[in-house]
């Protein structure tokens, strides 16, 4: 690499705006930094290896070596729930906004489309992915989409599936399955692919299909998205939320005592 290379260029960029809130990784970046950052790896066919990080995942991570190996081990990591980006700049770390992973989905869809990128779609259901196909023809009638295949395999498929996503000469590929099964599959095959660009999406096909609604912007903007979530399927969610909601407000009252303490003895 030297000064005028576009990958040191960007190298640069990620190493000066990665910080660390509650012991994960995170790069202090817009969206529209990151969709230029995944436009460039696209572009100079460079793997790019993209995560989001959210409430759940970074409670998860505390417990979890191998989660949290996934997720710092990644090239961008943006914060992907409004709880962590408002807890994050309660304990002074200056993060600029929040990049919804759903959001960067539907943004990457379209630069895709414009740009003539190939996305390969895997995970959810096959009725999901049916929903997300025919929306793609309305929303996007140029996009060329390389491949797609619904999540339900067992481990022994999976060097068929990264065969396939190979051989579809997809730009990148978007990985809808939940945590920690999409982080696991995307670090244990990432030397292997080659789209370019890699992400996980968890339940963006689920919103962008039509089986979930997304919160109407006011309740993002509250900070209550996953209180739409919990009304929409309470028998399944609201135990998982209450937990790690929970576990979450914990370390963050544990962190701001201690910020206090260290500036105490400071003076």
């Amino acid at each position: 690499m030297n000064a005028h290379d576009p990958a040191w260029t960007q190298h640069r960029l990620l190493a000066s705006r990665r910080r660390e809130f509650l012991g994960a990784p995170i790069h202090a970046l817009t969206m529209v930094e990151t969709l230029a950052i995944a436009d460039e790896a696209m572009t100079l066919r460079r793997p790019l290896h993209h995560v989001v990080v959210n409430v759940a995942k970074l409670v998860n991570m505390r417990n979890n070596t191998e989660l949290r190996d996934d997720v710092a081990t990644a090239d961008v990591i943006n914060v992907d729930g409004i709880g962590v980006l408002w807890g994050a700049r309660l304990c002074g770390v200056a993060l600029p906004e929040r990049v919804a992973g759903v959001d960067i989905m539907v943004n990457l869809l379209s630069l895709c489309a414009n740009r003539g990128f190939r996305p390969f779609l895997l995970g959810a259901e096959q009725s999901v992915l049916d929903a997300v196909k025919m929306r793609l023809v309305r929303d996007h009638p140029g996009l060329v989409v390389a491949g797609m295949r619904n999540g339900y395999f067992k481990p022994e498929d999976e060097a068929g599936i990264v065969e396939a996503i190979n051989a579809s000469g997809a730009d990148c590929l978007l990985v809808a399955m939940p945590t920690p099964s999409k982080e696991r599959f995307l670090k244990r095959y990432r030397d292997e692919l080659t789209p370019s660009f890699v992400m996980g999406v968890g339940g963006s096909f689920d919103v962008y299909g039509g089986k979930v609604a997304r919160a109407p912007k006011l309740v993002q903007a509250a900070g209550l998205e996953w209180l739409f979530r919990v009304a929409q399927e309470p028998r399944r969610l609201w135990r998982r939320y209450y937990d790690t909601n929970t576990a979450y407000a914990a370390l963050l009252c544990r962190e701001l005592w201690g910020r206090r303490g260290r500036r105490k003895v400071d003076l």
